[in-house]
């Protein structure tokens, strides 16, 4: 088997896996700052230090440069909160909802530019996004849906189908978060979380 190849010492795998972060990078900051209709390629590249040959090298567009930073959000979110779930010990149904938020918060709010990317920057942008932002509500809606039928099986909510509500709390936590970034003198987490988790609760509690 053949070495890999190699340019100034580093693999050419590596050259493009840094390449494409730098890339990345350099959408986070634009599309936050100057915004993402506002940024050229030209000036993703030349932030990322690079020309335009090596962007299409690696993105046919900019809209595709999106669609990977709007995942890679999400996911990072989506682990985060999963991983906590799945590793809880306690059953309580409450307690559970609390760290949900709070980890999801965490997690989409310890950088505010990635917020503003998938909740204000990346919406309407094109029906791919949409798209994208439509299965992104299905992966949530899944999971709020899961800890909603865990609470009914412990008595804590009446059992029904919680499709509806979990998708309507996605849409509502959502709306949250927008309204975090576009406010001027944004409200603090903790009440944005507060409104997020009473929204839960009262949600899946009610009675049909």
């Amino acid at each position: 088997m053949s070495a890999e190849r190699s340019y100034g010492g580093v693999p050419l795998t590596r050259r493009r896996e840094e390449r494409r972060e730098r890339l990345l990078a350099a959408g986070v900051e634009l599309f936050t700052s100057t915004g993402y209709q506002q940024t050229k390629i030209t000036d993703l590249c030349a932030a990322a230090g690079m020309s335009n040959r090596g962007f299409y090298q690696e993105f046919d567009t900019k809209e595709a440069l999106l669609l990977e930073l709007y995942v890679r959000t999400n996911q990072l979110a989506h682990d985060h909160v999963s991983h906590v779930l799945t590793t809880l010990e306690t059953t309580d149904p409450a307690a559970r909802i609390d760290i949900l938020i709070d980890v999801y918060l965490g997690a989409v709010t310890s950088d505010p530019r990635l917020a503003r990317l998938n909740y204000v920057e990346a919406v309407g942008v094109s029906p791919a996004v949409e798209a994208l932002h439509v299965e992104w509500v299905g992966r949530w809606s899944t999971l709020i849906e899961r800890e909603a039928d865990r609470a009914a099986e412990a008595g804590f909510a009446p059992r029904r189908d919680f499709r509806l509500t979990a998708i309507m709390i996605v849409g509502a936590i959502t709306g949250l978060l927008r309204e975090w970034q576009n406010h001027a003198a944004r409200y603090p987490t903790p009440e944005i979380a507060a409104e997020a988790k009473a929204l839960i609760l009262a949600s899946i509690t009610r009675q049909v």
